[in-house]
């Protein structure tokens, strides 16, 4: 890996303002999901070490929670220059270790550092409010104070943005952060820190921990001294570290799964839709958490639909993400693919009809954007995240028909719909049970909203103003006796 400033690619953890090895020695491999080459290892640290990253937050934090707001916003504008600053380098690790193409990859980048950003600005902004008393010699007042030690874990999908969206609102807010990156991307979160070392921020305020997970994860949960979790990943590991939290009441926000709906109207601009689709369901190789999973085509426009899909699809080009011209990049692992191929297999054999798409060859995780035809809600696709570039399309009638089906998950994440009646767009992102919905847009991520789901698909939100208040405590003081 040909970097400007090799620097950036550590293969160490950083703890306490130090790179440090496991004390063990033990060390855990990180390939190249496309073609399966070694591209480093990183520490597998044992629970002592963990420990000390626990312990040099919380010393960390009671000294940088009494920091003037400004010098917590001037230290996080620092990091967000060096980010931009070195984009082309944070791309080229997260290609190489996550597989996106390098123009998602550079996107990726940008969209981190944008959290960077506005935190560094939100930090100037933890107002508090004087209520008028219920006592003429009394003032209430409402504070805001930061929870503490905060225990990040970020997942492999987007291994830059969701570092900054967790970190750099904990920090703004005065706490401390212990990071725990995906085993199968650590070296962005790595260079992330590398680039917050350098722009001053100290020492132990961002720790980040490499190793065995679940052993690690139980020791954050279990830990007195972290009062929040914040994690990104499935549902399943997230009931998980929810039940674990559970022994000490931490705060928490989960960002949990998703079983999108994008529902297509029979009045909708078609050519618009295809093109959310194609953001939607295949950005990332459809690895994120706010794809489209269930694609819902009123009978009007249905056939007329699938045709320009299927035109759009086939232009894709899946390959190795560092190389020029390539629109898609591999899947993950090989339990990615083996999802994927039992989606299709479930739904074939169940009457579905493959109208773009063929299987990869045994050991390729370069799997080809499939679309479906003729689905119903009996199949796995329409039950269970894909998280893969499988486009299943549903047939629908009614309004209240699609509503019904839409709604019919544990999930609630993110929706979908496209329709040129101000009247539907409205009664749709009423009626959807969703934590965030598009009307006539493919893609809804921003620095500037709150992301997040409901039902089991999470607790809290990430991004806008409410991104700060998730690590946040309420205070609240009655002084009496003023008279």
């Amino acid at each position: 890996m040909q970097l400007r400033d090799p620097q950036l690619f550590k293969q160490q953890c950083y703890l306490n303002g130090q790179w440090v090895c496991a004390s063990n020695s033990l060390t855990s491999t990180v390939y190249n999901p496309y073609d399966g080459t070694l591209i480093g290892t990183v520490p597998q640290l044992d629970s002592a070490q963990v420990q000390q990253a626990i312990e040099g937050a919380e010393l960390a934090q009671k000294l940088w929670k009494k920091q003037p707001a400004a010098d917590k916003a001037r230290v996080l504008r620092a990091w967000y220059e060096l980010i931009v600053e070195h984009s082309d380098d944070l791309a080229l690790i997260l290609t190489n270790e996550q597989g996106k193409p390098l123009a998602e990859a550079k996107g990726e980048i940008s969209y981190a550092a944008s959290f960077v950003e506005w935190y560094a600005e939100e930090a100037k902004r933890a107002y508090g409010e004087l209520v008028p008393s219920h006592k003429a010699d009394a003032r209430i007042l409402v504070s805001k104070e930061p929870i503490g030690v905060v225990a990040a874990i970020t997942p492999w999908n987007f291994p830059a943005a969701m570092v900054t969206r967790k970190c750099a609102p904990a920090i703004a807010a005065g706490c401390a952060v212990v990071l725990k990156p995906a085993p199968d991307t650590p070296f962005t979160a790595l260079a992330l820190a590398e680039l917050a070392h350098r722009a001053g921020l100290p020492a132990g305020l961002l720790q980040v921990v490499t190793g065995e997970a679940i052993a690690i994860g139980q020791q954050l949960t279990s830990s007195k001294v972290v009062r929040k979790l914040s994690f990104t990943g499935s549902t399943g590991v997230g009931k998980i570290l929810m039940a674990q939290c559970a022994h000490n009441i931490k705060k928490l926000s989960l960002e949990l799964g998703g079983n999108a709906p994008f529902i297509v109207f029979d009045d909708a601009d078609i050519n618009a839709a295809v093109e959310g689709v194609m953001v939607a369901k295949f950005r990332n190789a459809g690895q994120t958490c706010v794809c489209a999973n269930r694609i819902y085509v009123q009978e009007g426009v249905y056939d007329k639909f699938v045709k320009k899909l299927v035109d759009k699809v086939s232009k894709l080009i899946v390959g190795n993400g560092l190389e020029s011209g390539v629109t898609m990049g591999p899947l993950i692992n090989d339990a990615a693919v083996a999802k994927v191929k039992l989606h299709i297999a479930d739904a074939t054999a169940q009457g579905a009809l493959v109208q773009y798409g063929t299987l990869p060859q045994a050991g390729s995780r370069l799997f080809e954007p499939h679309v479906l035809t003729e689905m119903t809600e009996d199949m796995l696709v329409a039950q269970e995240e894909t998280f893969g570039p499988l486009a299943p399309l549903f047939r629908f009638t009614h309004e209240e028909e699609v509503i019904e089906r839409a709604n019919h998950t544990d999930s609630g994440l993110a929706a979908y719909c496209y329709t040129q009646s101000l009247a539907r767009a409205w009664r749709l992102s009423e009626a959807l049970e969703v934590g965030i919905v598009g009307i006539n847009e493919g893609l809804i991520s921003t620095t500037v909203a709150p992301f997040g789901g409901i039902k089991e698909s999470g607790l809290g939100r990430e991004g806008a103003k409410q991104g700060l208040d998730e690590y946040l405590e309420v205070k609240y003081t009655l002084m009496g006796g003023l008279n």
